[in-house]
């Protein structure tokens, strides 16, 4: 961007500040908007579609401009962002007036005062209420063939700071459980061959930073400072490459928030254990926090989300993530669930007072990086009396975790509850630069000010009347602008009239225009200047109580950032027992032992989906896994194996996730939909169910379900809880059938895990006599007419057939394909040698086009025979607004009007 002919001293500024953030957009502070220049113009214009045009010239070429308006800057910081650009806010340093006193071509001074990233942002527009948004560094320490890695990730947004050793092969699953909106990683790392390919399924969410942010040697001294700690001992026993990954977040936050020093919480090291293990694939499958497709409505998460606050909804999210392990820190969340299950008034009016609250972890956050405004203020003063006057609510002899959020509102500081209330007005403005945030009678001095401020319009109207009357002028007003200030103008006509009589002397002429002219008076500039003068007094008092109120809530920070936790405790805790009052969950025993009995048990997302669509209630079944010596979790019992066959639409694949959800929802504490549940605890959850391919990474369905089929067999224990579906299918006949069989037989000898495994292969079923723990079971169906009826149920035994053919005329294959089917199917479970079955293929007549041909004629041909009420029938079909049941209804309705055409 240099040039042999000196650019303005404006655009030379730009040009040095843009060489400072070469890999950010950088908006540039001009008046009332930031403005792009540049390529940063180009690329703004394309993504934001706003209007590219230019500003002088740069090596004999125009510069390209682009702007956008600061009142409306978060929209567009928003959109950025989302597409995975950087921004780096360049603001104006001074006053422009205060440039102008150092010379005509003086510039103002600016500078950058923050880089916006995914992982960094505080505004409240930016943000999703109820989702955290976390930034995480992965370090890797020493080579060879066993380096330590270690995570560290914070929401700059609420303070969340947390930290975690991790396993080489565990690293994705790691950062898939914590879903970061930007991760920071050392430049070696991003840039090793063997490792990068494992960065890439998180595409431009990966950034790469200098090695020196990652640097061990430093990295304690570096967090001691941050902390202002002498040692971190009373911290935790954290390993070298988690320090290491913690120093590289609190340097990556040093740089893009340059002076504002954020408000997060000391590190707390999440032990391996802890929590159960889920892969990226097994999150993906049983659509925990997010679809398939990615959105979050359809998901466990928006499910179970009864919820009434932003930190409520991030609190269960964070659960929802990282079950537990451990029976009794289960049994805790439970108690507080129960109590509140079983006391419906209570529950009611936690969420109510609940309801609405303002976000006060996240407006502590702005207020802390300098971000804040007047209505930050309000939210923390609303939070705070509506937590203290909970905390004078709630009873005194309820659970443990219920009692202890109890007492951290009782804990909360009254004075500043106090004093916000007596400062700030019930609705501020939400810039202090606005003023009008201190109530009235709050500060004597303000109120003096602003009467005088309030009044100048009464005051200037006075006058203007009086000047009208001295001089017989009508048509005489005051006016203001920015350039002149207060100034009395007249018509032209009325200017020489003025100009001619007694008081010219008193008129000081200041502006021709084009149609009036414009005088000032000594006493008009005098009142001009304390009408200023009150103004401004009244907000340099109205600026320095917001420092001061701001600067007593970051003293209380910790017992504020406390008080919002226990906030959203109770509320999560209510809303998981709200949702287990409405639909009639139940609370699951939880142990050490390998049971896993589940009675009546139901997938939540497709009965709620059921009951929205006011169909059939959802068919409740039995899943049994425990070990058949009881369950017990000593000496070499192990759990039990079922495998499930049965048709296709038949309910496999909900059955299959069902139980692996109430697996999970069971160790977040919360209450699960059946009748009764025993669950020993699953420290490793693995569920492959559906196909899908991975083509960016030239892998085929089958290729993909080999490898998510190896890390289950390499890493589930007698703790984990299998949960697969069709394996082998994505292959020839016998080569899947024998890898179905080789896998069944690995779980049960060598992993000894309790499973579930779906198949269509019947021949395997015979693995239950041979192998003492495996089960049969199988969905029910009923044929009625020719027709197959899907009842939804699981029973013991073993599907006969998979009534794959049925299934294909239910959707919609020609007729004569259907009975050509048939047809083909009879012929080869006629068994015989593969000589005879390879004889009868080869023998097979085409199907030719004549064949297809007379097939469609003869459709054609019915039409015309059929009741006119069935063909209007179909017409008024709507098939997307149908759930499967209601689509199933309807086939069964078009059948009896098309017998009753025949």
């Amino acid at each position: 961007m240099t040039s042999d002919a000196a650019p303005t001293p404006m655009m030379a500024q730009y040009i040095e500040i843009k060489a400072a953030n070469p890999d950010c957009l950088l908006f540039y502070r001009m008046g009332d908007f930031y403005e792009l220049f540049f390529e940063d113009a180009a690329e703004a214009s394309r993504a934001l579609g706003i209007t590219l045009t230019k500003r002088g010239k740069h090596l004999g070429e125009d510069i390209p401009m682009a702007g956008v308006p600061i009142h409306a800057a978060d929209d567009y910081l928003q959109k950025l962002i989302a597409l995975g650009h950087r921004v780096a806010v360049c603001e104006q340093m001074e006053d422009p007036a205060e440039a102008k006193k150092r010379g005509a071509k003086s510039v103002v001074k600016r500078d950058v005062v923050r880089l916006v990233t995914p992982g960094t942002i505080t505004e409240e527009a930016l943000l999703e209420p109820g989702r955290a948004n976390y930034l995480m560094t992965l370090t890797r320490i020493g080579g060879g063939e066993a380096p330590d890695y270690a995570i560290a990730w914070a929401d700059l947004s609420t303070g969340v700071f947390r930290t975690a050793a991790v396993s080489a092969e565990r690293v994705e699953a790691e950062i898939a459980a914590v879903e970061p909106s930007e991760i920071v990683v050392a430049e070696s790392l991003f840039h090793d061959a063997a490792f990068a390919p494992r960065l890439k399924r998180f595409g431009r969410t990966v950034r790469p930073e200098p090695q020196a942010f990652f640097d061990g040697a430093t990295a304690e001294a570096r967090i001691c400072r941050f902390f202002k700690v002498a040692t971190l001992e009373g911290l935790g026993r954290f390993s070298r490459a988690e320090l290491s990954a913690a120093a590289a977040l609190i340097a990556y936050l040093g740089k893009t928030q340059l002076a504002a020093r954020p408000m997060l919480e000391r590190p707390v090291q999440v032990s391996a254990g802890t929590i159960m293990e889920i892969d990226p694939a097994t999150r993906g499958s049983l659509e925990l926090t997010r679809t398939l497709s990615g959105k979050r409505q359809g998901s466990l998460l928006s499910t179970i989300d009864r919820t009434v606050t932003g930190a409520g909804a991030r609190l269960l999210t964070s659960r929802l993530a990282a079950p537990l392990t451990d029976p009794a820190a289960i049994a805790r969340r439970q108690d507080a669930v129960a109590c509140l299950v079983e006391d419906p008034d209570l529950r009611r009016g936690l969420r109510k007072a609940l309801a609405g609250l303002p976000d006060c972890e996240r407006a502590l956050s702005r207020l802390a990086l300098g971000r804040g405004g007047p209505r930050d203020l309000a939210g923390v003063r609303d939070c705070l009396a509506a937590a203290l006057a909970l905390g004078e609510t709630l009873p005194a002899d309820l659970p443990a975790e219920i009692d202890e959020a109890r007492r951290a509102l009782l804990a909360l500081p009254r004075d500043l509850a106090a004093a916000l209330a007596s400062h700030l007005a019930d609705a501020p403005p939400p810039y202090k630069r606005d003023g009008g945030f201190v109530r009235e009678g709050a500060i004597a001095g303000l109120d003096e000010a602003r009467a005088l401020a309030e009044n100048s319009r009464r005051v200037i109207a006075e006058l203007e009347a009086r000047y009208a009357a001295e001089t017989g002028i009508r048509g005489l007003r005051i006016k203001y602008n920015n350039m002149l200030g207060y100034f009395v103008e007249l018509s032209e006509p009325n200017a020489r009239t003025l100009m001619a009589g007694e008081g010219a002397a008193a008129f000081v002429h200041r502006q021709t225009m084009a149609n009036a002219m414009r005088f000032s008076t000594e006493e008009l500039s005098a009142l001009e200047a304390r009408i200023a003068g009150a103004a401004s007094d009244a907000l340099a008092i109205e600026l320095a109580c917001f420092d001061e109120l701001c600067e007593a809530v970051l003293a209380a920070g910790e017992a504020l950032r406390r008080g919002a936790e226990a906030l959203a405790v109770l509320d999560v805790s209510a809303g998981l027992a709200e949702m287990a009052a409405d639909a009639a969950w139940t609370r699951p025993v939880v142990d050490l032992s390998l049971a896993f009995a589940i009675v009546g048990g139901r997938h939540p997302v497709v009965e709620a989906a059921l009951k929205a669509g006011s169909a059939d209630p959802f068919v409740a079944n039995d899943c049994d896994l425990s070990p058949r010596d009881g369950g017990a979790g000593t000496g070499e019992a192990a759990g039990a194996i079922w495998l499930l066959t049965g048709p296709n639409m038949g309910g496999k694949s909900t059955f299959l996730r069902q139980n692996a959800i109430i697996a999970v929802l069971a160790q977040i504490g919360a209450f699960v939909p059946a009748e009764k549940a025993h669950i020993g605890i699953v420290d490793r959850l693995f569920s492959r169910v559906g196909a899908s391919d991975d083509l960016a990474e030239g892998r085929s369905t089958f290729m993909v379900e080999m490898v998510e089929t190896a890390a289950i067999l390499n890493q589930a224990g007698r703790r984990a809880l299998v949960i697969l579906d069709e394996i082998g299918r994505g292959t020839s006949t016998y080569d899947g059938l024998s890898l179905a069989f080789a896998t069944v037989e690995h779980l049960h000898e060598v992993n000894r895990c309790r499973a579930l495994f779906a198949t269509h292969f019947h021949e395997m079923t015979a693995l239950a006599k041979k192998l003492p723990r495996i089960s049969n079971a199988t969905m029910r169906v009923k044929e009625y007419k020719g027709e197959v009826i899907f009842l939804h149920e699981v029973t013991a035994g073993v599907a006969d057939r998979s009534y794959g053919i049925q299934v294909a005329k239910l959707a919609g294959l020609p007729a004569a394909v259907v009975a050509r089917a048939r047809h083909v199917l009879t012929e080869l479970e006629r068994g015989g040698s593969e000589a005879k079955r390879t004889a009868f293929i080869d023998d097979l007549p085409l199907f030719s086009a004549a064949v297809a041909r007379q097939s469609v004629e003869t459709e054609k041909a019915a039409v015309p025979q059929a009741n006119a009420r069935l063909v209007e029938a179909v017409r008024s079909l709507e098939p997307d607004a149908l759930s499967p049941k209601a689509a199933l209804d309807e086939l069964y309705r078009l059948k009896g009007l098309l017998a009753g055409s025949d």
